[in-house]
C-alpha cells in the first residue's frame, strides 16, 4: 500500500519498540507446540500500529513477550533501545477483560492511582496524574463512583485512564473493545486515536476486528496462521484526522479493508497473496 505525507505527519521518528526473531514454544503438554515461529517488526516513536490475525494465531502470546509477562523461547523485544526482560517501567497494558483488572472496592480514582502509589510518585504529582487522565477519558464526575456502578464501556476508560496516568512510553492494547456494545466501541475507538494524538505515545493495538484496525492505525500488520510470523505490513494511507462517519465511507478505507480481509483468509490457508 502507498503511503502519503498525511501518514507520516511527525516526520522521521525514531525507533520505540523493536521485536526480532521472536519465537515461543510451549513445551507443557505432551508434544512441544510452537505458537510463534519468527516474528519481526518495529513501531516507531508515536506510532499507532494495529495488529490482526486469525484467531489463535498467537496474538496474546505475542503480546505477554512484549510486555515482559512470558519468556521468549528465542528472539529479542528492546523498548527504546533497553532489552525487555520483565515488565518494564515505560510500558502499560489494557487488556480485553477490563472487569478482572479493576479493584470492585476501590473507587475509580483509587483504581487509576495505584500503579503511581507503586511507582512510589509524591502524593501530589498522583493527584494530578490522576485528574488529568480521568479528564481525558471523561470521568471526572464519576472519579468517587466505583466499578461495579460504571457501564462495561465506562470501565474500560478506567481501565484506559489507569494506563496513560502511568505516562507510559508504550501502550499495548489486547482487543480492549471486544466486549461492548458497537456503539460504545466507536467512541472508544475515537477516544484512543484523540489520547494518541494529545499524548504522542506509542500504541501496539491488537485486534481481530479488521474495521477498527484500518481506522485506528497508521499501519496495520497481519499475522499469519500458527505458527505466526508477520505476513503484510500494511500502510493506511488516510488522513490523520478521522471520524467514523467519512473515515469509513472513505474508498481508500474499503481498499485496505478489503486487502487486510484477503491477508487474513489467506493466513487461514496457510498461504499468501501477492501484495495489492
Amino acid at each position: 500500500m502507498p503511503a502519503t505525507d498525511t501518514t507520516h505527519h511527525r516526520g522521521v521518528r525514531p525507533g520505540m519498540l523493536k521485536v526480532t526473531g521472536l519465537q515461543k514454544i510451549y513445551n507443557g503438554g505432551p508434544a512441544p507446540v510452537e505458537a510463534v515461529r519468527d516474528l519481526t517488526f518495529e513501531l516507531a516513536e508515536g506510532e499507532l500500529v494495529c495488529l490482526v490475525g486469525p484467531s489463535g494465531c498467537g496474538k496474546t502470546t505475542l503480546l505477554k513477550c512484549i510486555a515482559g509477562l512470558m519468556a521468549p523461547t528465542s528472539g529479542t523485544v528492546e523498548l527504546a533501545g533497553e532489552p525487555v526482560l520483565s515488565p518494564p517501567p515505560g510500558m502499560a497494558v489494557v487488556f480485553q477483560e477490563y472487569g478482572r483488572s479493576l479493584f470492585a472496592w476501590m473507587s475509580v480514582r483509587a483504581n487509576v492511582e495505584l500503579p503511581l502509589k507503586e511507582k512510589k510518585l509524591p502524593r501530589a504529582r498522583r493527584e494530578e496524574l490522576v485528574a488529568e487522565s480521568l479528564e481525558a477519558v471523561g470521568l471526572t464526575a464519576f472519579a468517587d463512583a466505583y466499578p461495579w456502578q460504571l457501564s462495561g464501556g465506562m470501565q474500560q476508560r478506567v481501565a484506559i485512564a489507569r494506563a496513560i496516568a502511568y505516562e507510559p512510553q508504550v501502550l499495548l492494547m489486547d482487543e480492549p473493545f471486544a466486549a461492548v456494545d458497537a456503539q460504545t466501541r466507536a467512541d472508544l475507538e475515537d477516544l484512543v486515536r484523540s489520547i494518541w494524538q494529545r499524548l504522542g505515545v506509542t500504541v501496539l493495538f491488537v485486534t481481530h476486528d479488521i474495521d477498527e484496525a484500518v481506522y485506528l492505525g497508521e499501519r496495520v500488520l497481519v499475522l499469519s496462521n500458527s505458527p505466526t510470523v508477520v505476513q503484510d505490513d500494511v500502510t493506511v494511507d488516510l488522513p490523520v484526522e478521522r471520524d467514523q462517519l467519512t473515515t469509513r465511507q472513505d474508498e481508500r478505507f474499503t481498499r485496505l479493508r478489503a486487502h487486510v480481509y484477503a491477508q487474513i483468509q489467506q493466513a487461514k490457508k496457510g498461504t499468501a497473496p501477492t501484495a495489492a
